[in-house]
């Protein structure tokens, strides 16, 4: 076995010890999952699993940084960390949504100085180079919608693991698109994921990702999905346009989201006020299990995706 396969290896295992530590801290505080009106559970949970996945990413990271080792900017973890902490703290003690949405206007433009910004439309509209203003409006705009849309989509069982295990697949097979260091961190994202799966879909004391996770993953998702759309043309030779692209490689969150704050807005609600208006949740409504819906939801979007990218690298 090589130093890579061990790590891994240490890096599945890690995520389920800390998910079981994290999970008995939570029920030791009392911290459980409140069962309200909107909730699709009802259920005993907490909502450590994000507390589990970004403890996994980043005892590993601070593993190669005491070791110097500078594969990867390490940076990055800041704006991360940042939306962890902010979920966390909602996760305890609850948050109004505008400062939520204020943190993540900041860390939005955290990451856009650190360079990730999206560098071209592709073609869109017939437009390939923009400003660089106009770029970081529109980056900055991509990243928050695309953390909120990963949170709204955590409202079944597994949905929101299995739509960013599916971008992160992508991107990781796609990885000549992609600097070593973020490919090395999305498989160490994903092998955390795994373990979740189990205590996501156990009977009774689940375990969910809660906004730590959800806000968590939405900025790990928003940093590919720009660097993804950044490569995929002259490295993959994808030929279509950035935003056509990053819909076609996020579709169910993205679509939803647009569904239901469409659907917000035109019955004069917040559109930052949860509900019961997603699309999942309608699937639930109407008889579907969670896992009946995570498969109509998942299969349906995976099968277009995959026609799609077939037909566009052609």
């Amino acid at each position: 076995m090589n130093t890579m396969d061990l790590i891994y290896l240490i890096t599945f295992f890690l995520s389920i010890l800390l998910n079981i530590l994290f999970q008995k801290y939570f029920i030791k505080k009392n911290k459980f999952d409140e069962v309200v009106s909107r909730s699709s559970h009802n259920v005993l949970a907490t909502r450590s699993g994000g507390s589990a996945i970004f403890g996994t990413l980043f005892l590993l990271i601070l593993y190669f940084y005491i070791q110097s080792d500078q594969f990867f900017d390490f940076s990055i973890l800041i704006p991360l960390g940042i939306l962890f902490t902010v979920g966390l703290y909602d996760d305890i003690y609850k948050v109004d949504f505008k400062l939520k949405f204020i943190f993540q206007l900041i860390v939005a433009k955290i990451i856009v100085d650190q360079g990730v910004i999206i560098e071209t439309l592709n073609g869109f509209a017939g437009i390939y180079e923009i400003p660089y203003l106009v770029s970081q409006i529109i980056t900055i705009f991509l990243i928050v919608f695309i953390v909120n849309a990963t949170n709204f989509t955590d409202g079944i069982d597994g949905l929101a693991i299995t739509e960013t295990l599916k971008f992160l697949i992508l991107i990781i097979v796609s990885s000549n698109a992609i600097s070593t260091g973020y490919t090395f961190v999305f498989l160490i994202i994903s092998i955390a994921l795994i373990p979740l799966y189990y205590f996501n879909f156990k009977r009774d004391n689940k375990v969910f990702l809660g906004d730590s996770g959800s806000l968590f993953l939405g900025g790990v998702v928003s940093i590919g999905l720009i660097l993804f759309v950044n490569n995929a043309g002259p490295d993959l030779g994808i030929k279509i346009s950035s935003p056509i692209l990053i819909l076609l490689c996020y579709i169910y969150p993205i679509i939803d989201t647009i569904f239901v704050v469409t659907k917000r807005v035109l019955l004069g609600n917040s559109p930052f006020v949860a509900d019961k208006s997603h699309i999942h949740h309608i699937l639930i409504s109407k008889g579907y299990t969670h896992v009946q819906s995570l498969l109509v939801i998942t299969g349906t979007t995976g099968i277009i995706q995959l026609i799609l990218l077939r037909y566009i690298t052609s």
